[in-house]
């Protein structure tokens, strides 16, 4: 798996760490070796500017995934049928790390399970979950809670 990360903000990050969370959710998943995702950290007002750009909304926000595929198209299914082993570029997952450790003081969680959370959230989107119904918001939580759990975290 190609995990790219390009830190564009100046808060400290555990870079090789946030790569090995992104290829673990991608195994957990199932998806294939040939899996690329770029994760991407920015300024809150860099955030701002791409919420507004892709999602129409004012203000920064935590993260934002990004997918390749059409909507529509199920990502795994799509990457697993393909099985020829050229690379499946899944898509980017934008996170704004300064407005993720203000969410954890809110939240009275430890910043690290925060942004675990974030990447682990976005991973998700970009495979194909969702939470705009109440039963697709209790299985992507479910599952995000199991892979935190499986790397030794939890968020309250």
């Amino acid at each position: 798996m190609e995990i790219t990360l390009a830190n564009h903000q100046d808060l400290p990050v555990d870079a090789d760490a946030l790569r090995a969370l992104a290829k673990a959710v991608l195994e957990n998943e199932d998806m294939p070796s040939s899996t690329e995702v770029g994760l991407m950290l920015v300024t809150d007002d860099d955030m701002a500017v791409h919420n507004q750009r892709f999602m129409g909304r004012d203000g920064p926000t935590d993260v934002l995934a990004l997918p390749l595929a059409p909507p529509g198209l199920e990502h795994r299914d799509r990457a697993i049928r393909s099985g020829s082993g050229v690379p499946y570029a899944l898509g980017d997952v934008i996170i704004a790390p300064g407005y993720v450790r203000g969410q954890a003081q809110r939240l009275g969680t430890a910043y690290e399970v925060e942004i675990a959370l974030m990447v682990t959230h976005g991973l998700l989107h970009l495979i194909g979950y969702d939470h705009e119904s109440d039963p697709e918001a209790e299985r992507m939580e479910s599952r995000e809670r199991h892979l935190l759990a499986a790397i030794g975290m939890e968020r309250p």
